[in-house]
C-alpha cells in the first residue's frame, strides 16, 4: 500500500495567492497520504518544456515536507509548471535506504509514481533484457514504457503501450510522465484505488489515493468514478480548461 498524490496544471500565469493554494493542497495531499506509506516520500516537478526537477527521502510526508529540500522544490513550481508528481512508500520490494528504490522514479525520460506490486518484474526484466536500476518492483513500468516516445507515435502512443503494460501481473495503480511530452499524464487505476477532482479555477487536476481528501478539500463536485479500472487515459495540461476532468485518449488495458 503506498499513496499517490499528483497535480497536473495547464501552464500559465496564476495570482500569488492561486499558487500558494496550488502548494497547499499538493503538501496535504502528501499528508493525508502518509497512512498508506511511511517508510518515505518524494516529489518531482515537471515543466513544459520537458525539464523535471526531484526530490525524495527516506522519512514520512510529514517529515518530508519541513525540509528545506522540499520547500526549495516547491519554491520552483510557476507559469511553466505541468505537474506535481508525489508519492508516500510502504514497501513490499526493494530497501527504501536505497533512493533508486523510492518514488517517484525515473527511467530515462520516463518519471512514474506507483502504487500496489508487480509480481512477474524478474520475469519481464528478463524477457526484454532490460537494464535494472533498483531492485523495486515497480521499475518494470516504466521501463515498459521508455522505448515508446509519444511524439513519434501520432496518437497511437495508448495503442502501443497497451500490449506491454497487458503484461503485468499484480496491482499497478500508476501515474507516469515523460519529458519528450511534458504536457501529457499516462494514468492506469488497476485494483488500487485512485480519485481525481477537477478545480477550474486553477485550471488544473488533482490525483489522490485518497478520495477522502479530495472531498473534505473541494467537496462534493469531486468525482469517485471519472478514473474506470483497466482503462488506459492520457491527459493533457494544455486542454484541461475545455476538457475538465475527462481524458484526451483513453482505452481499455484488457
Amino acid at each position: 500500500m503506498c499513496g499517490i498524490s499528483a497535480i497536473l496544471l495547464t501552464p500559465q500565469k496564476r495570482p500569488p495567492q492561486t499558487w500558494q493554494a496550488i502548494k497547499d493542497a499538493f503538501t496535504q495531499n502528501l499528508l493525508f497520504n502518509e497512512e498508506r506509506g511511511k517508510a518515505a516520500a518524494g516529489l518531482a516537478v515537471v515543466t513544459v518544456d520537458g525539464q523535471a526537477s526531484m526530490q525524495k527521502m527516506t522519512v514520512p510526508a510529514s517529515e518530508f515536507v519541513t525540509g528545506p529540500e522540499y520547500l526549495t522544490l516547491l519554491e520552483q513550481v510557476g507559469p511553466q509548471t505541468t505537474l506535481l508528481l508525489g508519492h508516500t512508500r510502504h514497501p513490499t520490494q526493494g530497501d527504501p535506504a536505497n533512493p533508486a528504490n523510492n518514488h517517484p522514479l525515473q527511467v530515462g525520460p520516463v518519471f512514474g509514481v506507483h502504487n500496489g506490486h508487480i509480481d512477474n518484474d524478474a520475469a519481464l526484466f528478463d524477457r526484454f533484457g532490460l537494464p535494472r536500476q533498483a531492485q523495486v518492483d515497480s521499475e518494470i513500468i516504466f521501463r515498459l514504457l521508455e522505448p515508446l516516445s509519444p511524439a513519434r507515435l501520432n496518437g497511437d502512443y495508448l495503442a502501443a503501450a497497451r500490449p506491454r503494460l497487458q503484461l503485468l501481473q499484480g496491482k499497478f495503480t500508476f501515474i507516469a510522465a515523460d519529458r519528450r511530452v511534458p504536457d501529457k499524464l499516462l494514468v492506469l487505476k488497476h485494483n488500487n484505488p485512485l480519485s481525481l477532482h477537477f478545480e477550474p479555477d486553477w485550471n488544473a487536476l488533482v490525483f489522490s489515493s485518497r478520495y477522502i481528501f479530495l472531498r473534505k478539500s473541494f467537496g462534493r463536485g469531486v468525482i469517485t468514478e471519472a478514473l474506470p479500472h483497466d482503462e488506459l487515459l492520457l491527459f493533457e495540461a494544455t486542454t484541461l480548461a475545455r476538457r475538465g476532468h475527462k481524458p484526451a485518449a483513453a482505452c481499455p488495458l484488457f
